[in-house]
């Protein structure tokens, strides 16, 4: 029985708890988090999880294995580090850490020490973000264009901008699935409130190959959109995450070529391009909470000494793409180049 405690019960925390308290193999020890009215809704609901507003107490606690911490963005390297220098796993929300020398340094301690490092990439966890991914690696041809929505109105964040809040959970998708890594992002963004990062961003991601990706978040839609396209020179997908039921769709739709260019008119390049309209199927896909099944390979890899799928260096590839796109951003949308891209297994 592995002893786990959670750090932060604010907006996510309370789903880590619960899932924590119901997962076989561990034993939730203790929650701790500075606002003493959460600590209270904790006792309330968990009497026999032990309450703390003390960090260095759940450090010092020898039954205490791993710590999830669900806490702002600023404070995960601080509290992340703590925890592996006392020897505890970790659980980081994403994203990992506020800078790339952060998420570095907190992958070396890890490794340093022999400890599991995982961040929360929670939508790679899930069936459909899964079987897309097999789809790309098998089912749909050369991969042309990889399209991400995510809008709403709000949950505005005050220490963070829209792409360090809504754009992590796209660029952990496409970490995922995609068979590269991106060469070069740039990125355009407003903020509407003076004083307030950025609400409103587009991102463009360049890779060594033709394809090309985008991302699209924003706190002022008057929808919520969850909606991803990928397309393929064979298939393309639809990833629409509030869909109840069909999350993915698979379209039998593209286009072929039936002979060569020619430069002798615009009339002839149109004959030469055929368009081909098949059939929609979507996938049977389980209905497994994605958060659980992260856990579990959490708990799983604390005991067998695994990789998580989301380890930090996942966690550190996002960040990079989201520094890089922070600067374009203060750049009016400067191209800004990364690592060469490459696929890790």
């Amino acid at each position: 029985m592995i002893g786990v405690a959670v750090v932060g019960y604010g907006y996510w925390g309370p789903n880590l708890v619960r899932n924590l308290s119901e997962a076989a193999g561990t034993e939730l020890i203790a929650v701790c988090d500075l606002n003493l009215d959460r600590l209270a809704a904790v006792r309330g609901r968990y009497p026999s999880v032990a309450v703390t507003d003390d960090y260095e107490a759940i450090l010092r606690d020898p039954r205490i294995a791993a710590i999830a911490i669900a806490t702002p963005v600023s404070t995960h390297f601080r509290l992340a580090m703590s925890a592996l220098m006392a020897g505890k796993h970790v659980f980081l929300e994403k994203p990992i850490a506020p800078s790339s020398e952060e998420a570095e340094r907190l992958i070396e301690e890890a490794e340093r020490r022999g400890l599991v490092l995982a961040v929360d990439h929670t939508f790679v966890h899930t069936s459909a973000v899964r079987k897309m991914r097999e789809l790309v690696e098998g089912g749909l041809g050369e991969i042309y264009y990889y399209d991400s929505v995510r809008v709403n109105l709000g949950l505005f964040q005050h220490d963070v901008s829209v792409i360090w809040d809504l754009a992590v959970h796209d660029l952990s998708i496409m970490d995922y699935v995609l068979p590269a890594r991106p060469v070069a992002v740039s990125a355009m963004g407003m903020s509407h409130f003076p004083g307030e990062p950025e609400n409103i961003a587009y991102l463009n991601l360049h890779f060594d190959s033709k394809l090309i990706a985008h991302v699209h978040v924003n706190w002022l839609a008057p929808v919520k959109v969850r909606r991803t396209l990928i397309g393929g020179s064979r298939k393309m997908v639809v990833y629409d995450d509030l869909e109840p039921s069909e999350k993915i769709k698979v379209y039998d739709k593209g286009i072929t070529l039936k002979g060569e260019f020619q430069a002798n008119g615009e009339a002839v390049r149109q004959a030469l391009i055929g368009y081909r309209s098949g059939d929609m199927w979507a996938p049977h896909l389980d209905i497994a909470e994605a958060l659980a099944t992260e856990l579990k390979e959490f708990v799983g890899c604390i005991e067998t000494g695994g990789t998580p799928v989301a380890d930090g260096h996942a966690g550190l590839r996002v960040v990079r793409i989201l520094e890089a796109a922070s600067a374009s951003l203060c750049q009016r949308g400067r191209v800004v180049e990364l690592e060469p891209a490459r696929r890790v297994a």
